[in-house]
């Protein structure tokens, strides 16, 4: 079962990734990116608890940080850089 589990994350990781590529907006190729992260907390936790590692949540945790703190970063990159060049009257 836990190897279904794994197959299935990958899967949907690479379906992210395609969405990641293609999406219209840049709006949509982060949350894209973002959901690639999510998937890949959920592959260090169900690979930690099927390798029986007893490290995995606290990488798991931490690479959830990472990934919510540098979604907000670039969000925050892309309101400014679209707000600057509202004011530059492009």
């Amino acid at each position: 079962m836990i190897f279904v589990a794994i197959i299935a994350i990958l899967m949907t990781m690479g379906l992210a990734l395609i969405r990641a590529c293609k999406g219209p907006t840049a709006y949509d190729r982060m949350l894209a990116a973002n959901m690639v992260g999510t998937k890949a907390v959920l592959l260090i936790a169900v690979g930690g608890y099927a390798l029986n590692w007893s490290g995995f949540a606290d990488i798991a945790l931490l690479y959830a940080l990472i990934n919510f703190i540098s979604t907000i970063a670039v969000m925050r990159f892309f309101e400014y850089q679209k707000s600057s060049s509202d004011l530059s009257g492009e």
